[in-house]
Order: C-alpha cells, then sequence, then structure tokens
C-alpha cells in the first residue's frame, strides 16, 4: 500500500516536472502560453461536446505545438471529466482551476483547497479580476491563495488589472487583464496591442524572468497581434476559448510563430 502511494506520488512529481519545462523556450525561439478560462459557463453535457469537437480537430492538425504551453480552466466540477477526456488522448492539453482556496485541508465549508485542485489539474488562476471585484478579494487573501497553491505543487496565473497591482512572490505567469477589455465588458472589442505591449512592458521590468499574457477579448482574429509584441508572450481567453474551433485555432496559430 505504502509502495503503491509512494509510486502514485513520484508520477505526480514527474508529470508536473515534465509539464513545468513545456514553459521553457527553445533556444532562438519565443515560447507562449495560452489559458482558456470558460469562467461559470458549462455542464457535462456542454463538456462533452467541447471536448469531442477539439479532440477531432486534434486528429486533423498540425501538432507542432512545442512552441506553446496550452492551459485550459474549466469550472472546478468539469475538471474531472476534462482529466478523463484528455487521458485518453496525447493532446498536451494542460489542466487549470480557475481559483483555490487560501485555506488548507480543514471544517472550511464550501472551500475547495490546492491539494484538492491538484489531484485534477496543474495549474490555477489567482486573483481574477472579477473575484477582485464581486468577491472583494484584496492582496493579503491573494497571497494566501498563492502560498497554498505552491505548497500543494500548482503553477500559477497571477492576474493584475495594471502595472501598480501587486504580485507575490511564486508566481509562474502574469496575465495582464484590464477589466474593462473582458469580453462580457467590452462586447468584444480588445485593448489596442501596442497599447497593452507598453503596460506589459512595464510589468516585465518589475517582474524579470516571468513570462506575461495578456487577457481581454482575444480571438482567432487578433490574437497574433498581441503575441507578436516584444513583451507579450501569450493570451488569456474567456469567450473564444468556450468555442473549441476558435481555442483550437488560436493555439494553431500560435504555434507558427517563430
Amino acid at each position: 500500500m505504502i509502495d503503491c502511494l509512494y509510486v502514485h506520488v513520484l508520477s505526480l512529481i514527474l508529470e508536473r516536472n515534465i509539464r513545468f519545462r513545456m514553459l521553457q523556450p527553445t533556444p532562438g525561439m519565443k515560447h507562449f502560453f495560452i489559458a482558456g478560462n470558460w469562467k461559470s459557463f458549462k455542464g457535462q453535457n456542454d463538456a462533452r461536446t467541447w471536448f469531442a469537437e477539439f479532440i477531432s480537430l486534434w486528429k486533423t492538425g498540425t501538432h507542432q505545438w512545442s512552441s506553446v504551453t496550452a492551459v485550459l480552466c474549466p469550472p472546478y466540477t468539469l475538471l474531472p471529466f476534462a482529466r478523463d477526456a484528455l487521458s485518453e488522448t496525447t493532446i498536451p492539453l494542460q489542466l487549470g482551476a480557475q481559483d483555490v482556496s487560501p485555506l488548507g485541508e480543514g471544517a472550511y465549508t464550501g472551500e475547495i483547497n490546492a491539494g484538492q485542485v491538484s489531484e485534477f489539474a496543474s495549474w490555477t488562476i489567482i486573483g481574477h479580476s472579477e473575484r477582485r471585484k464581486n468577491l472583494g478579494e484584496t492582496d493579503p487573501l491573494l497571497i494566501q491563495k498563492v502560498s497554498q497553491a505552491k505548497a500543494a505543487g500548482l503553477h500559477i496565473m497571477y492576474c493584475v488589472q495594471d502595472e501598480s497591482v501587486f504580485v507575490p512572490d511564486g508566481v509562474d505567469v502574469i496575465a495582464y487583464e484590464p477589466p474593462w477589455a473582458i469580453s462580457a465588458v467590452s462586447g468584444g472589442i480588445a485593448q489596442n496591442p501596442e497599447s497593452a505591449n507598453r503596460v506589459c512592458e512595464k510589468i516585465v521590468a518589475k517582474h524579470p524572468g516571468i513570462p506575461v499574457i495578456y487577457g481581454g477579448s482575444t480571438t482567432p482574429d487578433n490574437v497574433l497581434s498581441f503575441v507578436r509584441q516584444p513583451a507579450i508572450s501569450g493570451v488569456l481567453p474567456g469567450g473564444a476559448s468556450m468555442d473549441p474551433t476558435k481555442f483550437f485555432r488560436m493555439i494553431e496559430l500560435l504555434a507558427t510563430v517563430s
């Protein structure tokens, strides 16, 4: 029993190390990161349809994703289903949660702790503007979440709304997502890529070595205009990720950029 548990834990550690190495760029090539955020949308039937279409696209695609780390963040309730759907394929699509509890295991009704998330996902979003606004999340609370996520072995996408937002130590990717540019607010109108790049340059300067991605109404039609900016290393699509064809197309487009 103990030996089996040891082997299982070791396999998880090795898997996460391999996945993290996917973030390291090939010499001479810019590495891109894309994370789809389903927010509080979709049930299991919707997810079943989404994965059936995405897997079908994969079977006819280029499979040249070596320069891209792709992550999908469905609601908690769909993480087990998503894991099982992907386990039957060779698709290098990783899973992430949209949030984690600032608390560990214990008598915390309604909370989903980082250790529970790590059974199904290798990434988590922390600090999204919608949670800051709608749930009043503050920097001290988000620091606790980062600490819990790192202790559980999760990689972290930390959202900031401008260059002045505090970023805790230990995050793996910083997502610049101005609230007014999110598709649910903007009606699908993204920020000007050059303007977004200027903000991302300031974030990169403050946090050297951490990839900075852009989130705010990105689509297959505009994704290249963002990632071709020198300070932008990827995107965090919301609405576009809920369409399997659009999300797949965005990944394929990123894979073509040299």
